[in-house]
């Protein structure tokens, strides 16, 4: 398997643009950065790690349930950030319309991220 074409490979990069723009936007332009944004970061990259690595084995364990699997991840990805934000606005968090937009920011920045590498995928199969 080469470097470049690992999955492992792309959500490294992707996630050092991610934390690269966090950290430019927090120092040009603080008042738009909640102050738990790292948490944010951190779920949703975890959560889009494993969501990608367990997709991806499942279809190698099952190549025609490949749409059935993407779709179980986005139900999964949702309901787990529903969860998220639904736990920190229980435990009273301050200026939480910031919050839910930078959460939501970060969380379609990863989904394009997974739309892309679904799309990626297809290529080969539909040879």
């Amino acid at each position: 398997m080469k470097l470049s074409s690992s999955i492992h490979f792309y959500y490294g990069v992707i996630t050092m643009v991610a934390a690269g723009l966090i950290l430019l936007f927090s120092s040009f332009l603080p008042q738009i950065i909640h102050e738990s944004i790292w948490s944010i970061f951190g779920f949703v990259v975890i959560l889009s790690y494993l969501l990608g690595v367990i997709t991806q084995w499942l279809y190698l364990k099952s190549p025609e349930n490949l749409l059935s699997l993407k779709l179980l991840g986005m139900v999964i990805r949702i309901l787990s950030s529903l969860g998220f934000i639904g736990i920190l606005a229980v435990l009273d968090l301050e200026n939480i319309i910031l919050f839910i937009a930078n959460f939501f920011s970060i969380f379609l920045f990863y989904l394009i991220f997974d739309i892309y590498i679904f799309i990626s995928n297809l290529r080969p199969i539909s040879k």
